[in-house]
């Protein structure tokens, strides 16, 4: 605890209204939301490369997005950083009955069954606690805690997770295809129409992500993974038509596509 007294003692002199940092103490809940957003996105980036000299160095960016929450909501007599911990902790503990009392589940399916059971008494004891009402008095949507600021990929999977668990899903894969040839169709017949084109590419893009659900891809992950090797093979073809001196402007769709082969060979 040593340390961490440490991490919150500076926070607090940042925050400190006459001898702390101007730009610390002009920060809100809403401000540093996207400076969390960045951290989290470099942890990931981190781990993704394998960078893990690094990665010390990004966790403890990521640590000071929560010291920085907790110290506001000090401010403010909401909460405090032991708070948290104690939340956390105490959250941990109740769904690993397992590990912290008596429980015993025969396999992983009923250990996940009781999480998601669990899970769900916490969201409606929290939907009766918002409106005062005691938790039998109103069961709780699948829908809600869902965090919204997540990105569209994850949410859609979010979204669709919290389905399934009620048995709202494709029975098996063979659905999901029907539907994403199905998706693509009316794509193709809206095309002429901004707003339909719009909402149909979005009806295909939320039926993709089914896909990788039923295959055990996590959407984000496998998009940024396309992504990067895109990239890669870009500035290969960038690095090839560079060294016959042309610029990949000036080349036919056919040269292109002959680099863009030579690129995918050499990957």
């Amino acid at each position: 605890m040593t340390d961490i007294n440490r991490l919150l003692t500076i926070m607090t002199r940042l925050r400190d209204p006459d001898a702390g940092c101007p730009w610390d103490r002009a920060q809100t809940y809403k401000t540093i939301v996207p400076h969390t957003l960045e951290e989290a996105y470099e942890v990931a980036d981190t781990i993704e490369q394998g960078d893990f000299d690094a990665l010390c160095d990004e966790l403890g960016d990521l640590l000071f997005q929560i010291v920085f929450y907790a110290q506001l909501a000090k401010e403010e007599s909401r909460f405090e950083f032991a708070d948290v911990v104690k939340a956390i902790s105490d959250k941990l503990e109740r769904r690993h009955p397992h590990v912290f009392a008596d429980a015993h589940f025969e396999n992983e399916q009923q250990q996940t069954r009781h999480w998601e059971q669990l899970k769900q008494q916490e969201r409606e004891a929290k939907a009766a606690s918002t409106k005062n009402e005691s938790p039998a008095a109103r069961r709780a949507s699948q829908m809600d805690d869902i965090a919204r600021a997540l990105p569209a990929l994850s949410l859609a999977r979010k979204i669709q997770s919290r389905a399934a668990q009620v048995g709202f899903d494709w029975p098996d894969v063979s659905g999901v295809y029907e539907k994403v040839q199905e998706e693509i169709t009316e794509l193709q017949q809206a095309w002429d129409d901004q707003q339909a084109r719009t909402e149909e590419m979005g009806d295909l893009l939320f039926t993709c992500v089914n896909l990788s659900r039923h295959a055990g891809v996590d959407p984000e992950q496998a998009l940024r993974q396309a992504s990067n090797k895109f990239e890669q093979r870009f500035r290969s073809m960038e690095a090839t038509a560079q060294q016959d001196a042309k610029s990949l402007e000036s080349l036919s769709e056919a040269q292109l596509e002959l680099l863009w082969q030579r690129a995918k060979r050499s990957a």
